[in-house]
């Protein structure tokens, strides 16, 4: 890996960080579970994005990292499915 490509990695990483950050923030002030799991998407992609660099994992090997990835959507996914779940049973 180029020390290009790990200073865009990094950059990504801290990205994400800085978005898990601002979700965790709004949970604590609104305790909605939406936030929480967006939350916990953003801190899962910071670490998809790290684990190469730090792992030292070249491009062909990187499938099995990329799981990580599938489950930051799926609870994504999940979690607005819930929420729009939840507020037609309150309606």
């Amino acid at each position: 890996m180029s020390g290009q490509e790990g200073l865009i990695a990094g950059g990504l990483t801290a990205g994400f960080l800085v978005l898990a950050a601002f979700f965790l923030r709004f949970w604590g002030r609104t305790r909605d579970s939406l936030f929480l799991a967006f939350s916990a998407a953003f801190a899962l992609m910071a670490v998809n994005q790290a684990l190469p660099v730090i792992l030292h994992v070249p491009q062909e090997e990187r499938g099995g990292i990329y799981l990580i990835r599938l489950a930051a959507f799926l609870l994504i996914i999940v979690a607005v499915i819930g929420k729009n779940l939840k507020r037609d049973r309150d309606a």
